[in-house]
This record gives C-alpha cells, structure tokens and sequence, in this order.
C-alpha cells in the first residue's frame, strides 16, 4: 500500500508529452505576372492602322505637299514647276514634280507624272521605300484620270465633226431656199407663149374681097 501511493504520485507528477504541431500545407505559389498586352486590332481597323503608320515621314512629306498645291492657279503650278526643276533620282522629289503635273489638266503632262511615279516603283533605294504604296495609288489614280480625258477629248471631237456636218447641210439648204426664192420673184417669171391667130373662115380657092 506504501508503493502505491509514490506511484499515483509520481503518475500525477510527470509532465504531459507535447501535442505535434499540425502540418499546414504550403501556400500556392501566386500567379504569374503577365504584362498587359495592347488591345488586340479587330480585322477591320487593321487597314486604317497601316495607313496611320505609313503616312508618317516623307509619306506625310508628300500628302502635305500635295494638300499645299491643291489650290494652285496654272500660273502658280508652273512657278513651282520651275521651283522644283529636274527631280534627279530623288524619289521625294520625283513625286512632288508628279503631283504638281497631274494638275496641269495637260496629257503631256499627265503621261510625264505617270513617268516620274514608274521611276519611283521601280527604285530599290531606301527612300523610295516607304513612298511605294502611294505612288502606286497615286499612278493608278493617275492611269484612271488619262482614260477619262481621252475620252472626253474624243467625245468633244465627234461633237466638233457632227456640228461640222449639221453646218455644211445648213449652207446647202439654205442655198436651196435662195434658188426658191428667186424663181417665186415676179420679175424672173418665164413669160407665157403667145396663142397662135385663129384661121378666118373662107373657103379654100377663093379670096376675100377688097
């Protein structure tokens, strides 16, 4: 009985084994930090975001240029003319000197523009480049504008050559008319032929009295 007692003693006596910590699951690393991309160019604003980006540089060069003279007089497209002289190998200015050309209203004119815009197709320099696409543009537009004014130069003719013809009849006509008017004048009337006497009523073999 003596045991047991030191035994529930020393038993309420030892110190209580410590819990485990819990386990805690490790956080998720965060996501990814992506950078924030530009709004994606819907198919149909595509083209008006090419033009934005090409008309910058000499493309805008040109199209102010060509917004300058769209007002010139033929007396001040010719000072300009003169201005810019020969354009040379320089694509910049081989334009200029077209879009001042096509506003002549002149063909021979017109067919030297379409000669300086070929050029600057045709050019593998660095500065015809990036002025290609409107040169094109500009040289078909150019192309268009020449089959309209031979047209209207061979309508003008033909109206030139038929108002030619309606005259000529007019002269003849009218021609026609004065022969009409003098055979109804009374003095160039043919006269009539006099009636032949009538025969007297004498028997044959015999002769009137005295």
């Amino acid at each position: 009985m003596t045991f047991v007692v030191p035994l529930l003693l020393s038993a309420c006596t030892t110190p209580p084994k410590p819990t485990p910590a819990p386990v805690v699951a490790p956080a998720p690393p965060p996501p990814a930090v992506r950078p924030v991309e530009a709004e994606p160019i819907a198919p149909a604003t595509q083209p008006a975001f090419l033009f934005t980006r090409l008309t910058e540089g000499p493309v805008a060069a040109v199209l102010e240029y060509a917004d300058k003279i769209r007002g010139f007089s033929n007396a001040d497209l010719s000072a300009e003319l003169g201005r810019l002289g020969d354009p040379g190998d320089s694509p910049l200015s081989q334009m200029q000197t077209a879009l001042v050309l096509a506003q002549t209203r002149v063909p021979a004119d017109l067919v030297r523009a379409l000669g300086l815009l070929q050029r600057v197709n045709a050019s593998s320099s660095s500065e015809a480049l990036p002025l290609k696409p409107l040169s094109r543009v500009l040289a078909a537009r150019y192309v268009e504008q020449r089959r309209v004014e031979e047209d209207r130069d061979r309508q003008a003719q033909q109206v030139r050559e038929s108002q030619k013809r309606i005259d000529q009849l007019s002269d003849r006509l009218e021609a026609l008319r004065a022969i009409e008017r003098s055979f109804s004048r009374p003095g160039n009337r043919v006269p009539a032929p006099a009636a032949a006497p009538a025969p007297s009523a004498v028997p044959n073999g015999t002769r009137p009295s005295p």
